[in-house]
């Protein structure tokens, strides 16, 4: 095997015996790979069950063309495991699943074709359908994307990163070459860590590859299915999940932004927000309190109008932190 591959296949997993068996079974029955060189690597990021025996249980069942590799990343964070994904990767292009996606059968094969297609991506991703537990809520489209389920049509677009408008990193394919050149080692937003559970980590990585100049790209052709379960569709994860997606707005919006440009964000970060806020307040007044997807809502845009108090914050304390580093 050569030592630049293909594609690598990175897992980022936490305690994830139980899940990473489906996502390693779906993958030892793709097609189309027989003459791509690929890897499958194993970010176990600090599990705290027996992660590492699946590794051992699934290490000689694929095969010559494609290796599984198995590495800990002890730096609590998907942003980290990420990262330690990329160092390890020998590929070409660098395809991250989650330890709860299932890819089709042609899922490898199509995403390295697209990237060989089109050399001006620096990122692309599929549709993510999602495999639901139970029922979800009604009218739960309309939040769907803040859980990775992406369902944009039949047609191939470029995405919109100048208005946010970007996949997640749950089957996310980068080019290795963009992310060397354009994701800074140390990003903002390390991931869903603590009661906060702050999200960004993925949106940050792909504005720095969309600022240097690549191309994000949606291909329909590539598909995966996201496994969900009960408790994720439970009112308090949802609330949390839309306040630690929405506390990082202001700091996303910044990155790609000029000087002159920050003081009109801020406002539009600020004003925007609670005319939304207000808006659901007068819509939704009656019977507010039994409707899931309005309450998900008003909390995203509560917290995305305190974005900038909550940037403010963190800027404080990582001065205090380098000022004692000082001393």
């Amino acid at each position: 095997m050569n030592n630049i591959l293909d594609i690598s296949i990175v897992i980022p997993t936490y305690n994830g015996a139980e899940r990473l068996p489906n996502v390693l079974d779906a993958l030892l029955k793709q097609i189309g790979v027989k003459d791509i060189n690929w890897e499958i690597i194993i970010i176990d990021n600090n599990s705290l069950d027996s992660t590492a025996n699946v590794f051992i249980n699934y290490q000689g069942l694929y095969a010559n063309n494609c290796c599984l590799k198995y590495f800990l990343e002890k730096q609590q964070g998907i942003a980290f495991a990420r990262a330690r994904g990329v160092k390890e990767a020998q590929g070409k292009f660098i395809a991250f699943l989650d330890d709860d996606n299932l890819p089709e059968t042609d899922w490898v094969f199509k995403s390295y074709q697209f990237g060989q297609e089109y050399p001006q991506a620096g990122a692309w991703s599929g549709q993510i359908h999602g495999k639901f537990e139970v029922e979800p809520p009604e009218n739960f489209s309309r939040i769907q994307a803040f859980l990775a389920v992406r369902e944009d049509g039949q047609e191939v677009y470029k995405f919109d990163a100048d208005n946010l408008r970007l996949p997640p990193g749950a089957a996310l394919v980068v080019r290795k070459q963009a992310w060397l050149e354009s994701v800074p080692q140390q990003l903002i937003f390390k991931g869903r860590l603590g009661k906060l559970m702050l999200s960004g980590d993925d949106t940050e990585a792909l504005l720095h590859i969309h600022k240097a100049g690549w191309q994000i790209w949606y291909n329909p052709v590539m598909q995966v299915y996201h496994q969900i379960p009960s408790w994720r569709l439970e009112k308090s994860y949802l609330l949390n999940l839309a306040r630690g997606c929405g506390l990082c707005i202001f700091q996303l919006r910044l990155i790609n932004a000029k000087n002159w440009q920050k003081p009109m964000i801020l406002c539009k970060t600020i004003l925007g927000n609670l005319r939304r806020v207000l808006n659901h307040l007068i819509k939704y007044r009656r019977g507010l309190s039994s409707n899931l997807i309005a309450l998900f809502e008003i909390e995203f845009y509560w917290a995305s109008m305190m974005s900038p108090l909550y940037a403010l914050r963190c800027y404080l304390s990582n001065k205090f932190v380098d000022n004692l580093d000082k001393l």
